[in-house]
């Protein structure tokens, strides 16, 4: 496109030119940028205009310019349905703002005194009159004509002449609908719209065969759990506050070099194995463990989940073990050696002999046949996000595929990326469809990180890669937690459930599994590898069970923590505590009222740690002359805060504040 008369440049969210599209929820306030300019020194303006998947344009805004002197707008837009939308920035001259920077200096000076007000008169009866599309509302069309008549009053002094044309309700006018010349338009760019559950949603992980598994002493031999066992477990998910239960692999286990306890290389009578050894003579990826039950089972507990209202994901890990129908089928879609034999996994130094990686490079077609058809399978019957094991070990090409073919015919589908990788392939993984991804999180620990990292999430990168936030995994157990113990684990729920608005936790966080495999970030005795029953009514005990709930009650009663681009992180005077918050104004926020919530997290876990937080109340909207009224939604207490609270956290008592700032007006 040529350059245009208002040029237009570095419109944003956009990535190669539009190549990929940005990410959108329903109802998510989605900020657009662009660097507006012209020749010379008559004012620009610019809109952001967001266009519906039937090319109808949906709404405008104005844009505000948020940098001074280097020409960058910005501007939110509301998606308010599903579907493929595009935004557009437009450019274009502004009369009146032109008009009314120059009246003001010359007035002021008695310089073409009378020729400034006659030039306002011209602008704001022209800002009146239009019709059509560009046509005023009519008490705004009023607002004008009567500034008109106040300039055109020669009884009065100059100045309060012009002060009729500069008065606020004018500016207010001619911002809800201004005067644009030359308008000038850059071209449309994707915005994919999703479900909520896409961006904000809570996940809880399960082993099902542990849930309902009992071991016979007499005979020194485990029976497993079945879906029906694990089905009894989801009404105490359920109350937890959870969105989504997810499944690891439910599929037929092979037999041929299983893992025992522990990852060791020989399996004992009885060992299980790993579930994402999956294939065996009971069938492959579109089977269950016949231990685990039927697909009668399975339906029955997708009901019971979706009674309590709760989404089921499954684990999608596409390789095979070496009993895998696939392995005998169609031996082509491995890697043959050199030796005849076929290649299994490694991840120096780590190997897994019981599986076998696909190589997508022979056969790709039939194998991309295969594994849609696989996904379809789950999809009818009842799934509805997947969480996708290693996905930066698949090509790209191969999820972009898949992934926009299922959006087709079911885009309630969200995929969830487990991508412990490089930067760039995760970002790319969310650029070509992945709704959500794991991160880093697991590994911020210190207050340094935890601030830097909470800024990137929430950047520029949060309009394609949505953080999903987890403290553990069934195969991560990092240091921190292994030597904090409950106090550690409670920190980090609240720096997860806050910190993003998607997070998960692994079945026994509730209980603070916290004891490591010697050696290595993991704890002992892996659930991957052997079967593990839980005492749940220890977690009432310990109490994170009831801080895990009490958090999801915060995050779904407060929409600014439904957002993902809109954090902030506040300085503090103490190295332990972390402050950051989220915003949300009226004019963008679903219940018409501003929202904002204030997390101030003690990492010390040994002792208390006091200090100054340093808030911008006025960024918020919030009054700095007087102390605003912060209710402790964690602990239900209320304070006065002043833009620099004074806060102490003793971890034997709590471990954060979470305060919900009262907007004036409006009640907590």
């Amino acid at each position: 496109m040529p350059i245009g008369r208002i040029p237009v440049v570095e419109v944003s969210p956009v990535a190669e030119e539009g190549r990929f599209p940005a990410k959108a929820v329903v109802g998510e306030a989605v900020p657009v940028r662009a660097t507006v300019f012209r020749e010379g020194h008559d004012a620009v303006g610019a809109t952001a205009v967001l266009t519906r998947p039937d090319g109808t344009d949906h709404s405008w805004a104005r844009m505000v310019d948020v940098a001074p002197g280097l020409d960058r707008f910005e501007a939110r837009l509301v998606p308010d349905a599903e579907g493929d939308w595009t935004f557009r920035v437009e450019g274009w001259s502004d009369p009146y703002g032109t008009w009314s920077h120059d009246a003001a200096i010359k007035v002021e000076a008695g310089v073409d005194v009378e020729l400034m007000l006659t030039e306002g008169t011209r602008v704001l009866t022209r800002a009146a009159r239009r019709t059509g599309a560009d046509a005023m509302p009519e008490r705004d069309t009023r607002t004008l004509l009567d500034a008109v008549a106040g300039l055109q009053d020669t009884t009065r002094p100059p100045a309060a002449r012009l002060a009729a044309g500069l008065a606020p309700d004018v500016r207010t006018a001619l911002a809800r609908t201004p005067l644009r010349d030359v308008v000038t338009a850059s071209r449309s760019y994707p915005l994919v719209v999703d479900r909520p559950l896409a961006l904000a949603g809570a996940w809880y992980e399960m082993f099902p065969r542990s849930h309902g598994a009992t071991y016979d002493e007499a005979t020194g031999r485990w029976t497993s759990g079945t879906l029906h066992t694990a089905a009894r477990e989801l009404p105490r998910i359920a109350a937890m506050g959870f969105d989504v239960v997810y499944l690891t692999p439910i599929h037929p286990i092979g037999t041929s070099h299983r893992k025992g306890r522990n990852n060791a290389l020989t399996a004992q009578p009885g060992d299980p194995g790993s579930p994402y050894a999956i294939g065996s003579p009971d069938g492959g990826h579109d089977a269950i463990e016949p231990s685990l039950g039927t697909f009668d089972d399975f339906d029955a507990f997708v009901v019971r989940a979706r009674d309590l209202d709760l989404e089921v994901a499954l684990d999608l890990a596409l390789q095979a073990s070496p009993d895998h129908p696939w392995v005998h089928e169609h031996p082509e879609w491995f890697t043959t050696r050199a030796d005849g034999t076929i290649a299994y996994a490694e991840n120096p130094p780590k190997k897994y002999q019981d599986i076998y990686p696909l190589n997508f490079d022979n056969d790709p077609e039939g194998i991309y046949a295969e594994i849609r058809r696989v996904v379809q399978v789950w999809i009818d019957h009842g799934v509805t996000a997947f969480r996708v094991d290693n996905p930066h070990t698949k090509p790209l090409w191969f999820w972009e595929r898949l992934l926009a073919d299922v959006r087709r015919d079911h885009p309630e589908v969200i995929w969830l990326s487990e991508a412990f990788t490089r930067p760039a392939m995760m970002l790319t993984l969310a650029k070509i469809g992945f709704h959500q991804s794991y991160t880093y999180f697991t590994w911020r620990n210190t207050k340094a990180e935890l601030e830097e990292y909470l800024a990137e999430v929430g950047g520029d990168q949060g309009a394609w890669m949505r953080p999903s936030f987890w403290p553990t995994t069934h195969d991560i157990l990092p240091p921190y937690l292994q030597a904090t113990g409950r106090t550690g684990f409670a920190v980090r729920a609240v720096l997860a459930a806050l910190g993003a608005p998607t997070w998960g936790v692994y079945s026994g966080y509730e209980l603070v599994e916290s004891v490591p495999r010697p050696g290595v970030d993991e704890q002992i005795d892996n659930e991957k590898y052997e079967f593990r029953p839980r005492d749940w009514a220890r977690a009432d005990e310990l109490g994170i069970a009831l801080l895990i709930g009490r958090l999801n009650e915060i995050r779904r009663a407060h929409p600014a923590l439904q957002q993902l681009r809109d954090v902030r992180v506040h300085p503090t005077t103490d190295d332990a505590l972390v402050c950051f918050s989220r915003h949300l104004d009226a004019e963008h926020s679903p219940t018409g009222r501003a929202d904002t919530v204030v997390v101030v997290v003690n990492l010390d876990t040994t002792g208390a740690r006091d200090g100054v937080v340093e808030l911008d109340l006025a960024s918020f909207g919030l009054p700095t002359d007087r102390a605003v009224v912060a209710h402790d939604v964690l602990s239900r207490e209320t304070y006065a805060w002043t833009s620099h609270p004074y806060v102490r956290l003793d971890p034997s008592v709590r471990v954060a504040h979470v305060v919900h700032l009262e907007h004036p007006g409006v009640a907590a």
